[in-house]
């Protein structure tokens, strides 16, 4: 059985996400923590479930979701991996904190990049990851098959779709990821995104007034 416990984190209200086994073994995905009792709230999820962070996996790079970067690898020693892609937005994580007014610590710069059709094992489990770019050039999104699960990032909310005016943003992009990536792997696929509730891909073919 997998587990996906998530927490709102930072002034942008980004979802984190920890998914783990029974075993204990555990993904962090997207730390978004950026204070003390933010850190610390991450911190005690996992000693308390006595889980074993053994991957930090991100959906994209934009600040909010890199924020924690720094204290997942000082903690359990984990680079991110993300899309080389986005690299970008890792290398130029202080520009973008000073504009908004945040302050940050440098993420380190990741070593094994993430791919198109890639699977990662967590247990008897595995991820696929999908490129599914458009809210960024490198945006993955965490495909659990087995458990009819998705990670969208920042591409696909509860009647909604990510920002396509940031830096390498593109929305005709976005509306072909989703359409054409997101949607086939059917209606009955939860969507657990990047902010905000979760959601169905059948209410998004419904009810989402950008892709209806």
């Amino acid at each position: 059985m997998l587990y996906l416990k998530s927490f709102c984190f930072n002034p942008f209200q980004q979802n984190t996400y920890v998914l783990y086994d029974t075993k204990g073994t555990a993904f962090i995905i997207d730390p978004g923590n950026s204070t003390t009792s933010e850190n610390e709230a991450l911190k005690t999820f996992i000693e308390e479930k006595n889980l074993a962070p053994s991957r930090l996996l991100l959906t994209h790079a934009h600040l909010d979701h890199v924020l924690g970067n720094r204290f997942v690898f000082d903690t359990y020693g984990l680079l991110p991996e993300v899309h080389p892609e986005d690299e970008f937005f890792i290398e130029r994580m202080g520009q973008s904190a000073a504009m908004y007014g945040i302050p940050c610590e440098q993420s380190p710069m990741p070593k094994e990049f993430l791919s198109d059709g890639q699977l990662i094992s967590l247990g008897a489990y595995q991820l696929e990851c999908i490129h599914s770019p458009g809210h960024s050039p490198g945006s993955i999104s965490f495909f659990i098959k087995d458990q009819k699960v998705l990670i969208s990032g920042d591409v696909l909310f509860r009647e909604s779709i990510g920002r396509s005016d940031l830096p390498k943003g593109n929305h005709a992009t976005l509306l072909e990821s989703i359409q054409r990536r997101i949607f086939p792997l059917g209606d009955d696929v939860k969507v657990f995104s990047g902010h905000g509730p979760s959601t169905t891909i059948a209410h998004e073919r419904s009810h989402n007034p950008f892709l209806t």
